[in-house]
């Protein structure tokens, strides 16, 4: 994290270089109001007064922002949260250039898409993870839904998928000190007007975008209003512990029930099982092929055509 913070504060030539080489006896969390300034300053296509305009909501996306182009969202919102950043701060950028999903791999997150972090304070203890995950993947769904797209699907733990294609990826990050959840980042990235082609080959065949699918572009803040709008009621229902309220929503959308899946759990021997549905704590039940149950919490679960 330290050093894509200075590289952004570099690049905003906020930082010289001898004033870099100082920075070994300078703790970097004192430029976090920099930082904060650099996500002030107008920029083209992501803007915040457009965003905050008619926004519905009480706490998220009540601070917002925006950068030109960040290594990652979910970085700087994690920097944003150390040093205190309140609850529905949210960190979004016209491009990022290295860009993290699950495991660790590569996210392509060129212009045009919608690339944002939301901080949230839930008081939560690590077994509810997965299901700040599972609403996230609510709120987005019901987000698109909102911008005319009636098919949105979410594929178990965090992509949203229309027409078996992905849109949006969600990765969920916790910030602890002491074995104690101070926030949680939310990651969200959705192609939202981006060229497929700009895409590296392997990846065009299995993405869509909202623009493909509507046939037409769509207005990349009024999208996200609709996001921040649907992600504080979804969060709502969690606050109040309404988890079979997020999860009859999840069930509504899912595109993994019913599928045959190779599950891919950390640590763990693949293998193939039949989804059967979604536990009351957001882990995904499968029957394995000698017909026992398996609960999978964490890892990824492959559809197998």
């Amino acid at each position: 994290m330290r050093i894509e913070i200075i590289k952004l504060l570099k690049k905003e030539g906020k930082l010289s270089d001898e004033t870099i080489n100082e920075l070994k006896e300078i703790n970097i969390n004192d430029f976090h109001h920099i930082v904060k300034e650099i996500g002030a300053k107008p920029t083209e296509h992501i803007k915040a007064s457009e965003i905050s305009k008619d926004l519905n909501t009480k706490w998220a996306g009540r601070n917002l922002y925006v950068f030109n182009e960040v290594s990652s969202t979910n970085t700087v919102a994690k920097f944003l949260a150390k040093n205190g950043a309140e609850n529905g701060t949210v960190v979004l950028s016209e491009k990022q250039t290295d860009a993290r999903g699950r495991s660790g791999k590569a996210w392509e997150a060129p212009l045009g898409g919608i690339w944002l972090s939301i901080i949230v304070k839930p008081n939560v203890d690590y077994s509810k993870l997965p299901m700040i995950t599972i609403a996230t993947g609510v709120a987005v769904a019901k987000a698109i839904e909102r911008a005319g797209i009636q098919n949105a699907e979410i594929k178990w733990p965090n992509d949203i998928m229309l027409n078996g294609k992905k849109v949006c990826g969600i990765l969920t990050e916790a910030v602890t000190q002491y074995n104690h959840i101070e926030s949680v980042i939310i990651g969200v990235g959705i192609d939202a007007n981006i060229n497929i082609n700009e895409f590296p080959e392997e990846l065009q065949e299995g993405t869509t975008t909202i623009a493909e699918e509507l046939g037409r572009t769509e207005d990349e803040n009024l999208l996200i209003r609709y996001f921040l709008e649907e992600f504080e009621k979804i969060s709502t229902l969690f606050t109040e512990e309404k988890f079979e309220e997020i999860l009859k929503e999840w069930r509504k959308r899912s595109y993994s029930i019913g599928k045959i899946v190779e599950v891919r759990e950390p640590f763990s021997k693949f293998y193939d099982a039949y989804v059967v549905g979604i536990g009351k704590e957001g882990a995904l039940i499968v029957e394995k092929i000698d017909g026992t149950l398996e609960k999978v919490i964490s890892g990824e679960c492959i559809i197998k055509n």
